[in-house]
């Protein structure tokens, strides 16, 4: 599984559990922990992609294939909105939100400790409550962020989902989401009006 991933912490022949695994994908966008969890699932890596697409169907992601569970292949291809849905979807369980919202985590193998940290750099500024925040990166698709974000109590405290495609840099892709929580901030009222706490899905 390591072998050909542009992004790993693990080496070959590593001891690591399924929660690390998870932990790995989810905060250091492990793609040798993506493909290891395909591996060893009951469906194996073929079947594992095969019902990612199907579960992309359920959830109406009509825009969304996906032809590996790293992301890295041309051919898994998404659009903003179904982006939006799926990291909406994605935090509602708590586990993967909880995780998603971890700036830094320690797996023990049978010779090491790996300490590693988010590649979402929106966690722990003052002034943005991330509730979950996945970042992809392919030459093609270029720099890519999806984040649920709360807005300020102040504004009325929905969650809303800021995706990002096709950043130039790294910062670029974050820069843009704050830039657009913060128009978001001072909107809220116009935007959604007075309506209870829920989940909003704005397009981009």
């Amino acid at each position: 599984d390591v072998f050909h991933a542009s992004t790993t912490h693990l080496r070959a022949n590593d001891r690591v559990t399924v929660d690390d695994l998870m932990h790995l994908l989810l905060i250091a966008s492990d793609n040798a922990a993506a493909r290891a969890l395909a591996r060893i699932s009951p469906y194996g890596s073929d079947g594992f992609v095969r019902r990612m697409n199907e579960k992309a169907l359920e959830l109406g992601l009509q825009n969304t294939s996906y032809a590996d569970p790293s992301g890295l292949l041309t051919e898994n291809v998404s659009s903003a909105y179904d982006m939006a849905r799926l990291i909406t979807f994605a935090s509602s369980d708590d586990r993967i939100g909880s995780i998603m919202r971890t700036p830094e985590y320690t797996i023990h193998t049978q010779k090491r400790a790996i300490t590693f940290h988010s590649t979402n750099h929106l966690l722990g500024r003052e002034n943005v409550d991330v509730r979950a925040g996945k970042t992809g990166f392919i030459s093609k698709a270029g720099y890519c962020l999806a984040t649920l974000l709360r807005l300020p109590q102040g504004q009325g405290g929905q969650q809303v989902a800021v995706v990002v495609l096709g950043a130039r840099s790294n910062a670029g892709r974050f820069m843009e989401t704050q830039n657009l929580f913060d128009w978001l901030s001072t909107k809220a009222a116009t935007l959604f009006g007075s309506k209870p706490q829920q989940q909003q899905v704005p397009q981009q």
